[in-house]
């Protein structure tokens, strides 16, 4: 049968409309741009994606249990107050703004109410130092039974079981002629090599291998050298993170703050003002979704706060100590101008700031609290970038980098306020004790 043409362009036409028809009814439809509801058609609504680690939480919109994490919910423009919750683990709460089709974010991230201990060393701790990376922990051990199995070991903070079984690393046997349970550590900025500072001699170690230290050739005569080779290389890292942050933030950070640290990931920066100031608006081009907690851009001395660069938002999320027990970290990178900054220049040792001190204990001090925050009287980053953590009172209590779901994770004592989180954020690490009569150990507190 012969099908007229007129006929046929028509059915090619509506064949068109309806797929391009149903492809936009489809985007609108996953955009939130209209949503079949109880009550009938709801139109421009927003998307809140909730999400939780552990999975299976429940999840409770202005007290109203409504789905369970993973998923997505379709709701009004509005404010919400968004809970979510597992039996076993502390609750989440936030109030989150929704924007029509905009997708706001509910990420959770809950702990274990009970979380248990895991013992990771057995013949005692003293003298705790991070390495860089974070990958690394060395300490020294003296209540071994045998006496060659004291002195110095590398604790390596790794996923993988083998490690694991294996314990921590010998690098050197106790030394007549360096005391291991006082000397003073310097990390490399690589964290392959760790110089001691010792009262009389100064040596330089492999941490991957085993290492005779009384035969082993002092460096005292090379320490300046060494340290400024170190300096350049650190300079230039910090350049290379600080130059993806805006301007006025590079302004503050290098002229008019201390304890400047980056969030493992580079995207987030926390901070110590140390004079008043206040931190322009829209820096960056607004962002959907962004984080809809209140901001603090107007900064005071003492204020800690966490700036991110993706969402160009500002928080205050605490208070410097009126008495600071450790000395604070200044950025070596140094602004010449209003437009013009190190950061446009190869680090050298005329570049950037140096860091001076008038004995060993002083510069190994400003050393290890420029790489951790540890030691620096503030609060550490959580691996996952999103998280803080500090010690308060012989509890440890960690927080969302807004400022919000602050949580005590551990209560009891610990050594000289050592807390320290594993890599992949699935333990956080502390010295103890829980019998006088035994030294502090090294343990886990498993949070997954």
């Amino acid at each position: 049968m012969h099908v007229p043409r007129n006929k046929g362009f028509l059915f090619t036409l509506l064949s068109a409309l309806i797929i391009v028809g149903g492809t936009y009814v489809a985007i609108r439809y996953a955009k939130g741009g209209f949503r079949m509801t109880e009550t009938g058609l709801s139109a421009e609504t927003g998307l809140l994606a909730v999400t939780s680690l552990p999975t299976g939480a429940e999840v409770y919109i202005n007290d109203k249990l409504v789905t369970a994490t993973n998923d997505t919910l379709y709701l009004d423009p509005a404010e919400y107050k968004v809970s979510i919750r597992k039996d076993g683990y502390t609750s989440w709460n936030k109030t989150i703004a929704l924007e029509k089709e905009v997708v706001s974010q509910a990420n959770a991230l809950l702990f274990p109410s009970a979380p248990s201990l895991t013992p990771l060393t057995f013949t005692g701790v003293e003298n705790l130092s991070p390495s860089p990376d974070g990958q690394k922990i060395v300490f020294y051990s003296a209540t071994n039974s045998a006496q060659k199995k004291n002195g110095l070991y590398v604790l390596e903070l790794s996923d993988n079981s083998l490690s694991l079984q294996r314990g921590p690393k010998q690098i050197t046997e106790d030394s007549s002629t360096i005391d291991l349970a006082t000397v003073h550590f310097v990390w490399s900025p690589d964290s392959s090599q760790l110089m001691l500072l010792g009262k009389s001699r100064e040596v330089l170690l492999d941490v991957s291998k085993l290492t005779d230290i009384d035969s082993a050739p002092d460096t005292s005569f090379r320490r300046k050298q060494i340290l400024s080779d170190w300096e350049d290389e650190m300079a230039l890292r910090e350049q290379q993170f600080l130059g993806k942050f805006p301007e006025a933030v590079i302004q503050i950070a290098t002229q008019s703050a201390t304890n400047v640290f980056f969030s493992p990931d580079k995207k987030r920066l926390l901070y110590t003002a140390t004079q008043s100031a206040q931190l322009a608006t829209d820096l960056l081009p607004p962002l959907p979704g962004a984080n809809s907690q209140v901001e603090e851009r107007t900064l005071e001395p003492g204020g800690i706060y966490i700036y991110d660069r993706e969402e160009d938002k500002n928080f205050r999320v605490g208070t410097q100590k009126s008495e600071p027990e450790f000395p604070t970290k200044t950025l070596l990178s140094v602004v010449f101008g209003q437009n013009q900054t190190s950061l446009n220049t190869i680090a050298t040792s005329s570049a950037h700031r140096t860091i001076e001190a008038s004995n060993s204990a002083q510069l190994a001090e400003l050393y290890r609290s420029y790489h951790s925050s540890l030691f620096a009287d503030t609060y550490q980053w959580f691996p996952d970038s999103k998280h803080i953590f500090s010690a308060e009172d012989n509890r440890i209590v960690v927080k969302e980098y807004d400022n919000t779901n602050a949580v005590t994770v551990y209560s009891g004592p610990f050594y000289q306020n050592f807390i320290y989180p594993w890599p992949d954020g699935s333990r956080l690490l502390v010295a103890t004790h829980f019998n006088p009569a035994t030294p502090n150990n090294l343990y886990a507190i498993e949070l997954r």
